[in-house]
Protein backbone atom coordinates (compact mmCIF):
# COMPACT_ATOMS: atom_id res chain seq x y z
CA UNK A 1 0.00 0.00 0.00
CA UNK A 2 2.47 2.50 0.80
CA UNK A 3 4.30 1.90 -2.48
CA UNK A 4 0.71 2.86 -4.20
CA UNK A 5 0.69 5.40 -2.45
CA UNK A 6 4.56 6.66 -2.72
CA UNK A 7 3.42 6.09 -6.61
CA UNK A 8 0.60 8.44 -6.58
CA UNK A 9 2.30 11.14 -4.86
CA UNK A 10 5.22 11.32 -7.27
CA UNK A 11 2.64 11.15 -10.62
CA UNK A 12 1.11 13.75 -9.11
CA UNK A 13 3.92 15.98 -8.50
CA UNK A 14 4.83 15.58 -11.91
CA UNK A 15 1.76 16.59 -13.38
CA UNK A 16 1.21 18.96 -11.30
CA UNK A 17 2.73 22.27 -13.09
CA UNK A 18 1.01 20.65 -16.26
CA UNK A 19 -2.31 20.92 -14.69
CA UNK A 20 -4.84 23.69 -16.21
CA UNK A 21 -1.64 25.24 -17.73
CA UNK A 22 -1.80 26.91 -20.54
CA UNK A 23 -0.37 25.37 -24.17
CA UNK A 24 1.83 27.62 -25.86
CA UNK A 25 2.75 28.36 -29.85
CA UNK A 26 5.52 30.05 -31.05
CA UNK A 27 5.12 30.65 -34.73
CA UNK A 28 8.05 31.68 -36.32
CA UNK A 29 7.86 33.34 -40.05
CA UNK A 30 11.21 33.56 -42.12
CA UNK A 31 12.17 37.07 -43.32
CA UNK A 32 9.03 39.01 -43.08
CA UNK A 33 9.28 42.12 -42.63
CA UNK A 34 7.42 44.37 -39.92
CA UNK A 35 6.11 46.29 -42.67
CA UNK A 36 4.43 42.96 -44.76
CA UNK A 37 1.29 43.21 -42.65
CA UNK A 38 -1.82 44.76 -43.04
CA UNK A 39 -2.00 46.06 -39.32
CA UNK A 40 1.73 47.77 -39.48
CA UNK A 41 0.49 49.77 -42.87
CA UNK A 42 0.88 47.34 -45.92
CA UNK A 43 -1.40 48.25 -48.85
CA UNK A 44 -0.81 45.68 -51.32
CA UNK A 45 -0.22 42.60 -49.34
CA UNK A 46 -3.05 40.93 -47.97
CA UNK A 47 -2.99 39.40 -44.43
CA UNK A 48 -6.06 39.15 -42.68
CA UNK A 49 -5.74 36.50 -40.06
CA UNK A 50 -2.38 38.50 -38.64
CA UNK A 51 -4.47 41.57 -38.90
CA UNK A 52 -7.51 39.44 -36.58
CA UNK A 53 -4.15 38.54 -34.38
CA UNK A 54 -3.36 42.37 -33.94
CA UNK A 55 -7.62 43.07 -33.74
CA UNK A 56 -8.12 39.62 -30.85
CA UNK A 57 -4.89 40.31 -29.12
CA UNK A 58 -1.68 42.22 -28.77
CA UNK A 59 0.56 44.07 -31.42
CA UNK A 60 4.12 45.23 -30.18
CA UNK A 61 6.12 47.83 -32.26
CA UNK A 62 9.01 46.57 -30.77
CA UNK A 63 9.17 43.26 -30.15
CA UNK A 64 13.01 42.72 -31.17
CA UNK A 65 14.51 39.20 -32.75
CA UNK A 66 17.99 37.45 -31.29
CA UNK A 67 19.53 38.82 -33.87
CA UNK A 68 19.34 39.11 -37.97
CA UNK A 69 20.47 35.76 -39.53
CA UNK A 70 18.33 32.43 -38.83
CA UNK A 71 20.09 30.08 -36.95
CA UNK A 72 21.38 32.38 -33.55
CA UNK A 73 18.43 34.16 -34.10
CA UNK A 74 16.19 31.38 -33.38
CA UNK A 75 18.50 29.76 -30.72
CA UNK A 76 18.29 32.68 -28.57
CA UNK A 77 14.35 32.37 -28.93
CA UNK A 78 14.98 28.76 -27.60
CA UNK A 79 17.57 29.15 -24.76
CA UNK A 80 16.91 32.39 -23.39
CA UNK A 81 19.97 34.05 -24.22
CA UNK A 82 21.06 36.98 -26.19
CA UNK A 83 24.14 36.51 -28.19
CA UNK A 84 26.63 37.84 -25.69
CA UNK A 85 25.97 34.41 -23.95
CA UNK A 86 24.92 32.53 -27.06
CA UNK A 87 26.21 29.21 -28.46
CA UNK A 88 24.98 29.86 -31.91
CA UNK A 89 26.54 33.20 -33.21
CA UNK A 90 25.85 33.12 -36.61
CA UNK A 91 24.57 30.46 -39.85
CA UNK A 92 27.10 27.69 -40.22
CA UNK A 93 27.21 24.88 -41.63
CA UNK A 94 28.26 21.87 -39.52
CA UNK A 95 30.09 20.26 -42.72
CA UNK A 96 30.62 21.90 -46.55
CA UNK A 97 28.58 20.73 -48.62
CA UNK A 98 26.38 18.20 -46.20
CA UNK A 99 22.61 19.15 -44.55
CA UNK A 100 22.96 20.61 -41.10
CA UNK A 101 24.60 23.92 -39.60
CA UNK A 102 26.43 24.11 -36.29
CA UNK A 103 24.27 22.01 -33.64
CA UNK A 104 23.36 23.16 -30.30
CA UNK A 105 25.74 21.84 -27.99
CA UNK A 106 25.62 18.91 -25.81
CA UNK A 107 23.23 20.09 -22.66
CA UNK A 108 21.97 22.75 -24.18
CA UNK A 109 18.35 23.64 -22.00
CA UNK A 110 15.66 25.04 -24.34
CA UNK A 111 12.02 25.65 -23.49
CA UNK A 112 11.42 22.81 -24.69
CA UNK A 113 13.61 21.16 -22.33
CA UNK A 114 11.72 23.07 -19.57
CA UNK A 115 8.01 22.44 -20.49
CA UNK A 116 8.79 18.86 -21.13
CA UNK A 117 9.51 18.43 -17.42
CA UNK A 118 6.83 19.78 -16.92
CA UNK A 119 4.63 17.60 -18.46
CA UNK A 120 3.71 19.54 -21.61
CA UNK A 121 3.72 17.45 -25.11
CA UNK A 122 6.10 19.33 -27.41
CA UNK A 123 6.54 19.51 -31.34
CA UNK A 124 8.52 21.64 -33.93
CA UNK A 125 7.35 21.96 -37.42
CA UNK A 126 8.97 23.43 -40.15
CA UNK A 127 12.44 24.53 -40.25
CA UNK A 128 15.02 23.58 -37.21
CA UNK A 129 17.79 25.09 -38.38
CA UNK A 130 19.78 24.15 -35.41
CA UNK A 131 21.21 20.53 -35.40
CA UNK A 132 20.58 17.22 -37.59
CA UNK A 133 19.51 14.61 -35.94
CA UNK A 134 22.99 12.72 -35.46
CA UNK A 135 24.03 15.61 -33.25
CA UNK A 136 23.78 16.83 -30.00
CA UNK A 137 21.54 19.76 -31.52
CA UNK A 138 18.89 17.71 -32.94
CA UNK A 139 15.33 18.76 -32.12
CA UNK A 140 14.59 15.46 -30.50
CA UNK A 141 17.78 16.12 -28.45
CA UNK A 142 16.87 18.97 -26.65
CA UNK A 143 12.92 18.28 -25.28
CA UNK A 144 10.95 17.87 -28.27
CA UNK A 145 8.77 15.14 -28.65
CA UNK A 146 8.06 15.60 -32.34
CA UNK A 147 9.55 17.03 -35.91
CA UNK A 148 8.58 17.55 -39.05
CA UNK A 149 9.81 19.59 -42.10
CA UNK A 150 13.22 20.35 -42.80
CA UNK A 151 16.33 20.23 -40.64
CA UNK A 152 19.24 21.86 -42.55
CA UNK A 153 18.21 25.64 -43.23
CA UNK A 154 20.30 25.43 -46.58
CA UNK A 155 17.62 22.40 -47.88
CA UNK A 156 14.86 24.77 -46.35
CA UNK A 157 15.64 26.89 -49.71
CA UNK A 158 13.15 25.18 -51.84
CA UNK A 159 10.06 24.67 -51.69
CA UNK A 160 9.38 21.73 -53.45
CA UNK A 161 12.20 19.85 -51.78
CA UNK A 162 13.30 16.01 -52.92
CA UNK A 163 12.61 15.20 -49.32
CA UNK A 164 11.07 16.44 -45.50
CA UNK A 165 11.87 14.44 -41.92
CA UNK A 166 9.10 13.16 -40.08
CA UNK A 167 11.18 12.96 -37.00
CA UNK A 168 14.40 11.94 -37.59
CA UNK A 169 13.19 9.61 -40.64
CA UNK A 170 13.43 10.73 -44.52
CA UNK A 171 10.45 11.16 -46.54
CA UNK A 172 11.30 11.32 -50.41
CA UNK A 173 8.55 13.66 -52.35
CA UNK A 174 8.64 11.96 -55.77
CA UNK A 175 8.25 14.56 -58.11
CA UNK A 176 10.00 17.68 -56.91
CA UNK A 177 13.62 18.29 -58.00
CA UNK A 178 14.18 20.42 -55.54
CA UNK A 179 14.72 23.20 -57.97
CA UNK A 180 16.10 26.46 -56.16
CA UNK A 181 15.25 29.27 -58.60
CA UNK A 182 11.78 31.05 -58.59
CA UNK A 183 10.39 28.94 -61.45
CA UNK A 184 11.21 25.80 -59.33
CA UNK A 185 7.96 23.47 -59.66
CA UNK A 186 7.30 20.03 -58.23
CA UNK A 187 4.40 17.37 -57.15
CA UNK A 188 4.28 18.47 -53.50
CA UNK A 189 4.85 22.22 -52.07
CA UNK A 190 6.59 21.68 -48.79
CA UNK A 191 4.25 24.21 -47.02
CA UNK A 192 1.21 21.97 -47.43
CA UNK A 193 2.65 19.04 -45.73
CA UNK A 194 3.84 20.70 -42.83
CA UNK A 195 0.77 23.04 -42.31
CA UNK A 196 -1.63 19.64 -42.37
CA UNK A 197 0.87 17.89 -40.11
CA UNK A 198 1.21 20.76 -37.92
CA UNK A 199 -2.86 20.63 -37.18
CA UNK A 200 -2.69 16.91 -37.05
CA UNK A 201 -0.50 17.29 -33.80
CA UNK A 202 -2.73 19.83 -32.19
CA UNK A 203 -5.62 17.94 -32.58
CA UNK A 204 -4.03 14.88 -31.26
CA UNK A 205 -2.67 16.92 -28.31
CA UNK A 206 -5.58 18.55 -27.48
CA UNK A 207 -6.08 17.11 -24.06
CA UNK A 208 -3.33 18.00 -22.61
CA UNK A 209 -0.99 20.80 -22.11
CA UNK A 210 1.33 21.00 -25.33
CA UNK A 211 4.44 23.17 -26.71
CA UNK A 212 4.19 23.95 -30.65
CA UNK A 213 7.44 26.06 -32.51
CA UNK A 214 5.85 26.27 -35.56
CA UNK A 215 8.21 27.49 -37.85
CA UNK A 216 7.03 28.21 -40.83
CA UNK A 217 9.07 28.84 -43.92
CA UNK A 218 7.54 31.37 -45.93
CA UNK A 219 8.55 33.86 -47.37
CA UNK A 220 12.09 33.15 -46.87
CA UNK A 221 13.75 32.96 -50.26
CA UNK A 222 13.68 31.37 -52.61
CA UNK A 223 10.61 32.83 -53.55
CA UNK A 224 8.29 29.93 -54.84
CA UNK A 225 4.93 29.42 -54.50
CA UNK A 226 2.34 27.08 -55.80
CA UNK A 227 -0.24 29.27 -56.99
CA UNK A 228 -0.34 32.53 -57.28
CA UNK A 229 -3.45 33.46 -56.28
CA UNK A 230 -5.14 36.95 -56.04
CA UNK A 231 -1.97 38.62 -57.26
CA UNK A 232 -1.58 36.34 -60.62
CA UNK A 233 -2.85 38.94 -62.98
CA UNK A 234 -0.98 42.19 -60.80
CA UNK A 235 1.12 44.24 -63.07
CA UNK A 236 4.36 43.08 -61.08
CA UNK A 237 7.49 40.39 -61.66
CA UNK A 238 7.20 36.96 -60.69
CA UNK A 239 9.10 37.59 -57.74
CA UNK A 240 6.80 40.33 -56.77
CA UNK A 241 3.96 38.23 -57.04
CA UNK A 242 5.55 34.91 -55.68
CA UNK A 243 6.64 37.02 -52.57
CA UNK A 244 2.96 38.73 -51.86
CA UNK A 245 1.46 35.29 -52.18
CA UNK A 246 3.90 33.58 -49.69
CA UNK A 247 3.18 36.52 -47.31
CA UNK A 248 -0.45 35.59 -47.87
CA UNK A 249 -0.44 32.22 -47.75
CA UNK A 250 1.81 32.16 -44.12
CA UNK A 251 -1.46 34.49 -43.61
CA UNK A 252 -3.88 31.68 -44.45
CA UNK A 253 -1.93 28.78 -42.23
CA UNK A 254 -1.83 31.02 -39.51
CA UNK A 255 -5.72 31.38 -40.06
CA UNK A 256 -6.14 28.06 -40.27
CA UNK A 257 -4.22 27.11 -36.85
CA UNK A 258 -6.03 30.06 -35.70
CA UNK A 259 -9.56 28.63 -36.30
CA UNK A 260 -8.86 24.90 -35.08
CA UNK A 261 -7.78 26.38 -31.45
CA UNK A 262 -11.36 27.87 -31.36
CA UNK A 263 -13.05 24.85 -32.88
CA UNK A 264 -11.12 22.43 -30.51
CA UNK A 265 -12.48 24.71 -27.24
CA UNK A 266 -8.91 25.56 -26.12
CA UNK A 267 -8.41 28.98 -27.51
CA UNK A 268 -9.06 30.34 -24.23
CA UNK A 269 -6.34 28.21 -22.86
CA UNK A 270 -3.52 28.81 -25.52
CA UNK A 271 -1.33 31.38 -25.48
CA UNK A 272 0.42 32.03 -29.39
CA UNK A 273 2.96 34.50 -30.47
CA UNK A 274 4.21 35.67 -34.08
CA UNK A 275 6.71 37.25 -34.86
CA UNK A 276 9.65 37.17 -38.05
CA UNK A 277 12.92 35.74 -37.22
CA UNK A 278 14.80 38.34 -38.44
CA UNK A 279 14.54 41.72 -40.89
CA UNK A 280 13.53 41.34 -44.33
CA UNK A 281 15.95 39.77 -47.11
CA UNK A 282 15.03 43.12 -49.12
CA UNK A 283 16.90 46.53 -49.26
CA UNK A 284 14.71 49.31 -49.69
CA UNK A 285 15.50 49.82 -52.98
CA UNK A 286 14.74 46.37 -54.41
CA UNK A 287 12.00 45.63 -56.47
CA UNK A 288 10.37 43.67 -53.57
CA UNK A 289 11.21 46.17 -50.92
CA UNK A 290 10.16 49.11 -52.69
CA UNK A 291 6.72 47.89 -54.01
CA UNK A 292 5.93 46.74 -50.94
CA UNK A 293 7.13 49.82 -49.00
CA UNK A 294 8.62 47.48 -46.56
CA UNK A 295 10.01 50.43 -44.29
CA UNK A 296 7.09 52.08 -43.93
CA UNK A 297 8.26 55.09 -45.70
CA UNK A 298 11.38 55.00 -44.28
CA UNK A 299 10.57 54.40 -40.62
CA UNK A 300 13.02 51.21 -40.41
CA UNK A 301 15.99 51.79 -41.57
CA UNK A 302 18.25 48.45 -42.86
CA UNK A 303 17.38 44.95 -43.42
CA UNK A 304 18.62 40.99 -42.82
CA UNK A 305 22.26 40.54 -41.82
CA UNK A 306 22.47 44.55 -40.22
CA UNK A 307 22.30 45.79 -36.90
CA UNK A 308 19.72 48.40 -37.67
CA UNK A 309 15.96 48.54 -36.40
CA UNK A 310 14.51 47.03 -39.96
CA UNK A 311 17.16 43.99 -39.18
CA UNK A 312 16.25 43.56 -35.48
CA UNK A 313 12.60 45.29 -34.84
CA UNK A 314 9.68 42.67 -35.91
CA UNK A 315 6.54 42.40 -36.62
CA UNK A 316 5.11 40.51 -33.66
CA UNK A 317 1.69 39.73 -32.04
CA UNK A 318 0.09 37.75 -28.76
CA UNK A 319 -3.20 36.50 -28.97
CA UNK A 320 -4.73 34.62 -25.80
CA UNK A 321 -8.62 35.66 -25.61
CA UNK A 322 -9.42 36.79 -22.66
CA UNK A 323 -6.22 37.35 -21.13
CA UNK A 324 -4.29 39.27 -24.01
CA UNK A 325 -5.95 42.40 -24.41
CA UNK A 326 -7.72 43.03 -27.42
CA UNK A 327 -6.86 45.49 -29.71
CA UNK A 328 -3.92 46.80 -27.83
CA UNK A 329 -0.60 48.34 -29.61
CA UNK A 330 2.20 49.03 -27.87
CA UNK A 331 5.44 50.17 -27.77
CA UNK A 332 7.44 49.12 -25.07
CA UNK A 333 10.47 46.79 -26.12
CA UNK A 334 10.95 43.19 -25.45
CA UNK A 335 12.94 40.15 -27.33
CA UNK A 336 13.23 36.85 -28.01
CA UNK A 337 15.06 35.70 -25.38
CA UNK A 338 12.42 36.55 -22.71
CA UNK A 339 10.34 33.67 -24.17
CA UNK A 340 11.59 30.97 -21.87
CA UNK A 341 11.02 32.91 -18.38
CA UNK A 342 7.68 34.00 -19.67
CA UNK A 343 6.89 30.33 -20.72
CA UNK A 344 8.22 29.12 -17.21
CA UNK A 345 6.32 31.97 -14.89
CA UNK A 346 2.80 31.36 -17.05
CA UNK A 347 3.15 27.18 -16.78
CA UNK A 348 4.94 27.27 -13.43
CA UNK A 349 7.57 25.28 -14.52
CA UNK A 350 11.03 25.39 -13.43
CA UNK A 351 14.03 26.90 -14.35
CA UNK A 352 17.07 25.09 -12.93
CA UNK A 353 19.07 27.10 -10.81
CA UNK A 354 22.47 26.05 -12.95
CA UNK A 355 20.83 27.39 -16.43
CA UNK A 356 21.11 30.89 -17.02
CA UNK A 357 18.80 33.36 -18.83
CA UNK A 358 19.14 36.62 -19.99
CA UNK A 359 15.68 37.15 -20.59
CA UNK A 360 12.97 38.37 -18.04
CA UNK A 361 9.30 37.53 -18.08
CA UNK A 362 6.82 38.80 -19.72
CA UNK A 363 3.64 37.96 -17.92
CA UNK A 364 2.61 40.53 -16.70
CA UNK A 365 3.25 42.44 -19.90
CA UNK A 366 1.29 39.74 -22.07
CA UNK A 367 -1.78 40.92 -19.92
CA UNK A 368 -1.86 44.89 -20.44
CA UNK A 369 1.18 45.82 -17.71
CA UNK A 370 4.31 47.44 -18.34
CA UNK A 371 7.20 45.50 -20.18
CA UNK A 372 9.80 44.48 -17.58
CA UNK A 373 12.55 47.06 -17.13
CA UNK A 374 15.95 45.71 -18.10
CA UNK A 375 20.00 47.62 -18.03
CA UNK A 376 20.32 47.03 -21.88
CA UNK A 377 19.45 44.57 -24.77
CA UNK A 378 22.41 43.27 -27.00
CA UNK A 379 22.98 41.48 -29.91
CA UNK A 380 26.23 40.57 -31.85
CA UNK A 381 26.20 39.16 -35.74
CA UNK A 382 28.44 36.87 -36.85
CA UNK A 383 28.49 36.57 -40.66
CA UNK A 384 31.91 37.72 -42.38
CA UNK A 385 33.24 41.02 -39.85
CA UNK A 386 31.54 40.53 -36.63
CA UNK A 387 29.17 43.24 -35.76
CA UNK A 388 27.69 44.53 -32.77
CA UNK A 389 24.13 46.72 -31.27
CA UNK A 390 23.49 47.32 -28.03
CA UNK A 391 19.86 49.56 -26.61
CA UNK A 392 19.61 50.83 -23.73
CA UNK A 393 16.19 52.88 -23.30
CA UNK A 394 16.01 55.02 -26.08
CA UNK A 395 19.70 55.25 -26.95
CA UNK A 396 20.54 52.56 -29.79
CA UNK A 397 24.43 51.93 -30.63
CA UNK A 398 25.49 50.34 -33.58
CA UNK A 399 29.07 48.91 -34.56
CA UNK A 400 29.91 47.13 -37.91
CA UNK A 401 33.21 46.04 -37.67
CA UNK A 402 35.29 45.88 -34.40
CA UNK A 403 37.56 48.41 -35.96
CA UNK A 404 34.62 50.96 -36.99
CA UNK A 405 33.29 53.73 -34.84
CA UNK A 406 30.77 53.47 -32.74
CA UNK A 407 27.40 54.87 -34.09
CA UNK A 408 24.49 55.92 -31.81
CA UNK A 409 20.67 57.04 -32.25
CA UNK A 410 18.27 58.50 -30.21
CA UNK A 411 14.82 55.93 -31.37
CA UNK A 412 12.46 58.65 -29.70
CA UNK A 413 13.56 61.48 -32.22
CA UNK A 414 14.93 59.28 -35.12
CA UNK A 415 13.31 55.46 -35.06
CA UNK A 416 14.99 55.33 -38.65
CA UNK A 417 18.61 55.93 -37.45
CA UNK A 418 19.18 58.42 -40.29
CA UNK A 419 21.28 60.74 -37.58
CA UNK A 420 24.31 59.41 -36.14
CA UNK A 421 24.86 61.53 -33.02
CA UNK A 422 27.72 59.72 -31.71
CA UNK A 423 30.27 63.06 -31.68
CA UNK A 424 27.73 64.87 -29.56
CA UNK A 425 27.47 62.72 -26.85
CA UNK A 426 31.04 60.77 -26.13
CA UNK A 427 30.12 59.60 -22.67
CA UNK A 428 27.02 57.93 -23.97
CA UNK A 429 29.45 56.26 -26.75
CA UNK A 430 31.75 55.31 -23.67
CA UNK A 431 28.44 53.61 -22.20
CA UNK A 432 27.73 51.72 -25.22
CA UNK A 433 31.81 50.37 -25.48
CA UNK A 434 31.12 49.43 -21.92
CA UNK A 435 28.04 47.13 -22.84
CA UNK A 436 29.78 45.71 -26.24
CA UNK A 437 32.52 44.29 -23.78
CA UNK A 438 30.87 43.37 -20.70
CA UNK A 439 27.22 41.84 -21.92
CA UNK A 440 29.52 38.63 -23.92
CA UNK A 441 31.64 35.85 -23.28
CA UNK A 442 34.21 35.11 -25.89
CA UNK A 443 33.67 32.05 -27.37
CA UNK A 444 36.37 30.37 -29.85
CA UNK A 445 33.91 29.64 -32.49
CA UNK A 446 32.60 33.15 -32.50
CA UNK A 447 35.78 35.41 -31.85
CA UNK A 448 34.90 39.08 -32.16
CA UNK A 449 38.51 39.91 -34.30
CA UNK A 450 39.47 41.75 -37.26
CA UNK A 451 41.41 38.33 -37.86
CA UNK A 452 38.16 36.90 -38.01
CA UNK A 453 36.41 38.70 -40.35
CA UNK A 454 39.11 38.19 -42.47
CA UNK A 455 39.48 34.32 -42.36
CA UNK A 456 35.53 34.24 -42.99
CA UNK A 457 35.88 36.46 -46.06
CA UNK A 458 38.23 34.33 -47.67
CA UNK A 459 35.73 31.25 -47.48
Amino acid sequence: MKYLTFFFYAVLALSKTAIGAPNFIFILSDDLAQGDCGSYGQKLIKTPNLDRMAREGTRYEQAYSGTSVCAPSRTSLMTGLHMGHSPIRGNRQAQPNQEGQKPLPDGTFTVAKLLKSAGYSTAVTGKWGMGMFDTSGSPLNVGFDRFFGYNCQAHAHSYFPTHLYDDAKRIDLPGNDGNKSINGKGEVYAQNLIADETLKWVREHKEKPFFLFYAITLPHDIHQIDNQGIYKNQPWTDQQKNYAAMVTRLDSDVGRLLDLLVELGIDKNTLVMFAGDNGSSFSSESPVGKLFDQTMGGKLRGFKRSMYEGALRQASFAWWPGTVPAGRVTDEPWAFWDFLPTVAELSGAKIPASVKSDGLTLASFLKGGSAPKRDYFYWELHEGTPIQAARWDDWKAVRNGISKPIELYNLKTDQSEAKDIAKENPELVSKAAAIFKSARVDDPAWPLTEKNSKKVKKK
